[in-house]
């Protein structure tokens, strides 16, 4: 029998906040790290994106810390949890699920992140928060200027460790953390737990349970992979007929760089598609408002870099297309596991051009399998274009390639629309 939120050992008010998000069962790290949370035990959890490590460590941790005093020593006035995250999208993210909790909880939340005002954040935090949500560039920052106060810290959340090493944030992360009360407990989540991640371990966690969903470089079974030779030219053409002809409900596309993003953006958007863009380069507001319209079935078609892969929480994505091939195989994973989250079944695409048939071999030495060859009928491939291990299975496109539930899609289902 599936085990259910009650017998995870969350309180009413909780369980409140995960029926306003709409929650029914538990994802298997929800199941597994909530009752080492409620615990109190320090936790390591890996899992592969879009498996639900947001509710896992919000809602214990809401419950643990309970809410703040009202009173006039600032260290009375929280946080009590700090959730350290790389990205303003995914500290959005995390801050839309842990604010739906605390409207069930009467507790509050803070969310400080680059690119907004100073002051604007700086009286959220002196108004009291039970849980401060953080990039750790502006938290730094905040911390320099005394504007924010971490001895009542409780618990620490370290969320997307992996990104945030990767990204150059790991010093930042050791000045945090040096900052907090040693008895804390500590709650690590990553899509995978590197060896200078596992280095650091013994200094930041104490005797932590390690909660582990899926090995290093697994993809998911609900994410059917193709792999589609072609040459670097022929690559705008060949997306464009794909949707075209089949009319995916969402679809997102990932390039390697913000100029391939600028680019392909304005090829689509000359064909009449409705698209957002989002890198490092666009401004937040912007970047917020392509995401949101993009959730809200307004854009069709989002076309990102990998800086902006593990910000995208928009359920019912049809299609991912890695226009360009990933250089780091960790972001092949990250990619393609935007789609086909929550039980429901996606498409992802990978183009490959004859120059990026070496980092396809080391994704797929990565992943433990050959992406299989996919052919598009009715599409003519200009000469040049190599099929790296031509006796790799192969499947070939029928008139459609759509793979999802029955979502509106299509003109009639107002989802996918060229400009009017």
């Amino acid at each position: 029998m599936d085990t259910t939120f009650a017998e995870l050992g969350l309180n009413e008010q909780i369980l409140r906040g995960v029926g306003a998000l709409g929650f029914s069962r538990p994802t298997p790290v929800q199941a597994q790290a909530i009752p080492y949370v409620l615990q109190g035990r320090d936790v390591v959890a890996s899992a592969q994106t879009g498996t639900g490590k947001t509710a896992a460590f919000v809602l214990p941790a809401l419950q643990l810390i309970g809410r703040v005093a009202d009173a006039d020593d600032p260290r009375d006035r929280g946080p009590r949890a700090l959730v350290v995250t790389p990205t303003r999208e995914l500290a959005s993210q995390i801050d839309e699920v842990a604010q739906t909790v605390a409207r069930c909880t009467g507790q509050s939340v803070a969310t400080v992140i680059g690119g907004e005002r100073y002051d604007k954040q700086i009286r959220a935090i002196s108004r009291g928060c039970d849980m401060l949500v953080a990039t750790p560039g502006r938290l730094i920052d905040l911390m320099e200027q005394r504007a924010v106060r971490l001895d009542g810290v409780r618990v620490l959340v370290l969320d997307e460790a992996d990104r945030m090493l990767d990204m150059g944030f790991w010093p930042s992360v050791r000045k945090i953390v040096a900052k907090l009360p040693a008895g804390r407990q500590t709650l690590l989540f990553s899509a995978t737990i590197s060896g200078d991640i596992e280095r650091s371990m013994p200094t930041m966690l104490h005797d932590p349970a390690n909660v582990e969903i899926a090995r290093m470089g697994q993809t998911a079974d609900t994410v059917e992979e193709r792999m589609v030779p072609v040459v670097q030219g022929q690559k705008a053409e060949l997306l464009t007929y794909l949707i075209e002809r089949d009319r995916p409900g969402r679809v997102l596309v990932f390039c390697r760089t913000k100029q391939r993003v600028d680019l392909v953006a304005s090829l689509l958007a000359r064909k009449g598609f409705s698209v957002g863009e989002m890198h490092a380069d666009r401004q937040q507001r912007q970047r917020e408002k392509a995401l949101r319209d993009f959730r809200e079935g307004r854009l069709a078609i989002l076309i990102a870099t990998d800086v902006m892969s593990r910000g995208i929480d928009v359920q019912d994505i049809d299609w991912v297309v890695n226009f360009d091939v990933p250089l780091d195989p960790e972001d092949y994973v990250h990619r393609i596991g935007r789609t086909g989250r929550a039980g429901e079944s996606g498409v992802a695409f990978t183009f490959v051009a004859p120059d990026e048939i070496s980092p396809l071999r080391e994704i797929e030495y990565f992943t433990h399998k050959l992406i299989p060859l996919w052919e598009p009928q009715g599409f003519t491939f200009a000469q040049g274009r190599i099929v790296p291990n031509p006796t790799r299975a192969t499947t070939r496109s029928t008139r459609s390639v759509f793979r999802g539930s029955s979502r509106g899609r299509g003109p009639a289902g107002g989802r996918f629309g060229r400009h009017a």
